[in-house]
């Protein structure tokens, strides 16, 4: 299950308010490296990519897995770009969407959380198993017609 709105939004400040605490700087990193299917929120899915694809360093062809650029001014020049040209990311982001990047998410996240979020990150529900009906045989379509092309 993605992250929900709250979360995610958490995660968007973590990212563009302590880039420049070393101690945050893998993490972030890491955080980057995740694959977008895990922001929930459309919006902030939108922002999330603004923020992987921008803070992407350069890298050639040859070049090991993607490193990125976190910390310094660069990571700064990115996210004010986003904060004051939300339509830089996408033109159904405004400047509301972007309010809360740069602020800090508060003393409730720190390593444990961030676990917490990576945990949530991943997480896929389980899907419903059918409930047997009459003498709990399900007949499979494709199993059927693969018996009768053989015969």
């Amino acid at each position: 299950m993605p992250l929900d709105v709250d979360a995610g939004k958490k995660m968007l400040q973590l990212i563009t308010s302590r880039y420049d605490d070393r101690h945050w700087r893998k993490r972030i990193e890491k955080t980057l490296s995740l694959p977008q299917s895990g922001v929930g929120d459309p919006i902030q899915q939108h922002i999330f990519v603004y923020f992987k694809l921008g803070l992407k360093a350069y890298k050639s062809r040859r070049a090991d897995p993607d490193s990125w650029i976190v910390g310094g001014f660069a990571t700064k020049e990115i996210i004010d770009r986003a904060k004051y040209q939300p339509t830089d990311i996408d033109s159904s982001v405004t400047k509301d969407d972007v309010s809360f990047l740069g602020s800090d998410p508060g003393p409730e996240v720190d390593e444990a959380w961030w676990e917490e979020m990576l945990v949530q990150w991943f997480d896929v529900p389980e899907e419903d198993t059918v409930s047997e009906e009459g003498d709990g045989a399900t007949k499979d379509p494709n199993v059927s017609s693969a018996t009768e092309t053989k015969a």
